[in-house]
């Protein structure tokens, strides 16, 4: 549940990168007045797009030169608040003014890493002119995580997320007090052990050590994935790989510890104790079911979504060639 890496970040936006560039056309559109330039900061359309667009992070107005004629419009917690930087600034070897053109009047650049936020973002830019021959240019900063979080629809969702964390978080404390207590009960089975060495004691109590052994191991592994999958990494609930490498994780955490049980048992059957030989035997043809069944599932999981890549794929390729025409 931790934010999203710059890696997912940049893969979703190529996904979807025709889509953003759609949505932050329109956003320019609605603020494309050039009348902007005499009150910029008073202009109620910044407080609507504060509102409707969280991810718009700053905004600013560039004359013909690319000189900043106004102060930076910061956009935090749909709020709308007037920096004193900015200014006067020479924004002329940007590419989101080098790049426009008179053909082009709106312009989008690459992800790149914000000076401001020190986050992946966009910036867009279009040209403005008025009928008496006014030009300027208005440009908008976005921040490309909220901004795939608002296409997404995961806003809310991430609002959630520190609720979540915390919640599973304490689940792993137990798991791990838990294994605490299983490798305090094998210390004190193996000192028992050690020190009745001389005297007669039963041959299976190794045995006994092992399992708690292998239970510890098998609960501070589940502790781990939980960590790891919903505490400290970030996990994508829109990719089917996430969910399949969580489940993964889980079987075979599962598997090592049944096949670690039945070797165990099989060993006990092998002195004397032959009632364990069933057991034995029906936990080894369950190990061999859930590896069958894990390996179906990871072949049939990443097929699927291959084929639902490539949907995607196709879709776009089209719907860029469409526009192109």
């Amino acid at each position: 549940m931790a934010a999203m890496s710059y890696l997912s970040v940049i893969e979703r936006y190529h996904e979807y990168e025709n889509l953003v560039h759609e949505l932050l056309e329109s956003i320019l559109v609605g603020v494309g007045d050039v009348n902007l330039f005499d009150k910029p900061v008073s202009a109620k359309v910044f407080e609507d797009m504060a509102v409707s667009y969280p991810f718009v992070e700053l905004i600013y107005l560039l004359d013909e030169q690319g000189i900043q004629v106004s102060p930076n419009i910061s956009v935090v917690n749909q709020q709308v608040k007037l920096l004193n930087n900015g200014k006067k600034a020479d924004r002329s070897q940007r590419p989101y003014f080098t790049q426009l053109s008179e053909a082009n009047t709106a312009h989008i650049t690459r992800p790149y890493l914000s000076n401001a936020g020190g986050g992946l973002c966009l910036s867009a830019s279009q040209i403005l002119r008025s009928s008496e021959g006014k030009t300027g240019i208005v440009v908008i900063d976005v921040n490309l995580t909220r901004l795939i979080e608002f296409m997404m629809g995961d806003s809310a969702r991430r609002k959630m997320s520190p609720f979540f964390k915390s919640i599973y978080a304490a689940i792993v404390l137990c798991l791990f007090v838990l294994v605490s207590v299983l490798m305090w009960t094998v210390t004190l089975d193996i000192y028992d052990l050690f020190s009745q060495a001389s005297a007669r004691h039963d041959p299976l109590q190794p045995f006994g050590i092992i399992i708690f052994l292998t239970l510890a191991l098998a609960i501070f592994d589940l502790g781990k994935t939980i960590l790891e999958e919903e505490v400290l990494m970030h996990k994508d609930i829109f990719r089917h790989s996430s969910t399949r490498r969580t489940i993964t994780r889980f079987i075979s955490t599962i598997l090592i510890a049944i096949s670690i049980e039945a070797l165990l048992t099989m060993f006990k059957a092998s002195l004397g104790e032959k009632h364990y030989i069933e057991p034995a035997i029906l936990m080894m043809l369950a190990v061999v079911g859930l590896l069958v069944g894990l390996g179906v599932y990871v072949y049939l999981g990443a097929k699927a979504e291959l084929l639902l890549t490539q949907t995607q794929t196709n879709r776009s390729g089209s719907k860029t060639g469409k526009h192109i025409v």
